[in-house]
């Protein structure tokens, strides 16, 4: 019981006693719930009103002068290699170089693009034989006064490139949903001409070279490969570190031909 003090009315003691009541109550009950009484246990959890915050935008990249400077120097140093030395490719450096391959672009975002890795030596052999036949038969279509410079011109690696990937196109992926494809239906094999491309770079900037073999039959090499029926065949392409990298095209040291200026590809309208 709480007396009055000295000076307090009889009233003033009640009132004194109802609020240290009230006050004990909610202690004890702060209590039993592990909360003091200066504790605010804030709103209920769960996400916040409106869903869940999203993470701030990351800043793109700056592409200075600098790297502008290096990229072209990677474009101009990619070549189509044909000699290669024996080095091995890590396996592990082909799925890198496949994995940054498959950010290219594609139409539809539909990613049409499949790599086959050929490294049975008998399937090789069917490439290396069909690529024979169709040589063969592509020299004797020559000029007489270019069939012998056709003759001396080393057209693939293929038998001392450490690595083969056949590419070819899914014409009709479900990936994309159509998009982009009802008028221009090829377009999935751009893109996989992307990704083909996007490899080459790749390859060349982590020291490799990249041949693309397109003297071939594809439904040849579809066949020797046991892909589906319905792919498409882009090309046939030997990775490896190359014997003698060069900026100048080999095609262009051998005299078969010579890069024009871009403005003789441009037409203004």
């Amino acid at each position: 019981m709480v007396s009055a003090s000295p000076g307090m009315m009889p009233g003033e003691a009640r009132q004194s006693v109802t609020r240290h009541a009230v006050t004990g109550d909610d202690d004890a009950r702060a209590r039993r719930h592990g909360m003091s009484e200066a504790a605010d246990p804030g709103p209920p959890p769960g996400p916040p009103p409106g869903g869940p915050r999203k993470a701030p935008p990351e800043a793109p990249p700056v592409f200075d002068a600098a790297f502008a400077a290096r990229l072209l120097e990677l474009i101009r140093w990619r070549r189509d290699a044909r000699h290669f030395r024996a080095d091995p490719v890590p396996p592990e450096q082909l799925d890198r170089l496949l994995a940054i391959a498959s950010l290219a672009p594609s139409v539809g975002l539909s990613q049409p693009w499949r790599f086959v890795s050929v490294d049975s030596p008998a399937r090789r052999a069917a490439v290396r034989d069909n690529f024979l036949r169709c040589n063969e038969a592509a020299l004797a279509r020559q000029d007489a006064d270019r069939a012998a410079l056709y003759a001396r011109l080393k057209l693939a690696g293929l038998d001392a490139a450490p690595c083969h990937l056949a590419v070819f196109a899914e014409p009709e992926p479900s990936q994309g949903h159509g998009l982009g494809r009802h008028t221009m239906p090829l377009a999935t094999d751009y893109s996989a001409v992307m990704a083909a491309h996007t490899l080459w770079l790749a390859a060349r900037a982590e020291g490799l070279g990249v041949g693309w073999v397109s003297i071939l039959d594809p439904e040849a090499i579809a066949a020797a490969l046991d892909v589906p029926a319905r792919w498409r065949f882009i090309g046939y392409f030997c990775l490896g570190t190359p014997e003698a990298p060069s900026d100048t095209p080999e095609l262009e040291r051998e005299g078969w031909e010579h890069r024009r200026p871009a403005e003789t590809t441009r037409l203004r309208r």
